[in-house]
């Protein structure tokens, strides 16, 4: 009964979001609560279809988000092995370091990002959004797999071993089936950050027609106001590659978020 009440206030937000999003602009503006929309419309997600730079931002905000998730897995993946693999001076630091930069607020690494962006001539680029992106996500990506890392038996690295097998077979046949829970429940975290974001995107790139979803969906607040129906509309389409996203993925998400926390 408690679970039931908790997941209806939880869905609540997401029914009235989608609910307002097929209303007409009185009705979205009127005081007494309307249920289901009548009149029945669709225009506000015509409105959002043919408002300037939609494609281009969301093709923007797919393919930065799928370049940070495949970069980031990458890499955490090959970081966390050498990491808890192999033993060498100023490994322990090292983890320190990376957990110690959890801590700092991502908005707090904004400026020093910027300027060195800026020096590097990676600003108002995809290339320069993309690594900002992948700079905030690592170092988490990297603490969270070592947990699954910790949670396969050194036995079975320990027999591969003995039937022949180097670092790169076990890496390729062993680790990388073992740890695809764990790789794809990072790749969700990996995949919300850079597709949610909006005050790294609107520092870095000047260009509008570079702006990301997030930014994009400002543009229907005018100085003449709000486009109320156009806003919400647009924000149930940005909710939908993560919703999506996470369908696809979520058999394998419970298994990774429970087989990482066996050992720490």
């Amino acid at each position: 009964m408690l679970a039931g009440a908790l997941c209806l206030i939880w869905v609540f937000p997401i029914y009235w979001m989608v609910n307002t999003s097929f209303k007409t602009a009185p009705n979205i503006l009127r005081t007494t609560p309307q249920f289901f929309p009548s009149p029945f419309t669709f225009e506000n997600y015509v409105n959002v279809f043919t408002k300037p730079n939609f494609l281009s931002s969301l093709i923007n905000s797919l393919s930065i988000s799928i370049v940070v998730v495949g970069i980031s897995i990458v890499f955490a993946f090959l970081a966390t092995t050498a990491l808890t693999k192999f033993n060498f001076k100023g490994r322990h630091l090292i983890l320190i370091l990376i957990l110690a930069v959890q801590m700092i607020p991502s908005t707090a690494l904004l400026i020093p990002l910027f300027l060195t962006f800026r020096d590097a001539g990676l600003l108002n680029s995809y290339a320069g959004l993309a690594l900002a992106y992948i700079a905030t996500v690592l170092p988490f990506s990297i603490w969270i797999l070592r947990g699954f890392f910790h949670s396969i038996p050194v036995e079975i690295e320990e027999a591969a071993r003995m039937d022949g097998a180097g670092t790169a077979r076990i890496l390729r046949s062993i680790y990388f089936p073992l740890l695809l829970p764990g790789l794809i429940a990072t790749s969700v975290f990996a995949f919300i950050t850079a597709w949610n974001d909006y005050i790294t995107a609107l520092v870095f790139m000047a260009d509008s027609s570079k702006y990301t979803l997030p930014i994009w969906l400002v543009s229907f607040s005018t100085e003449d106001g709000v486009d109320y129906g156009g806003l919400i509309a647009g924000s149930v389409i940005f909710a939908l590659p993560v919703t999506i996203f996470f369908l696809i993925v979520q058999r394998n998400l419970v298994q990774g978020i429970s087989s990482g926390g066996v050992k720490g």
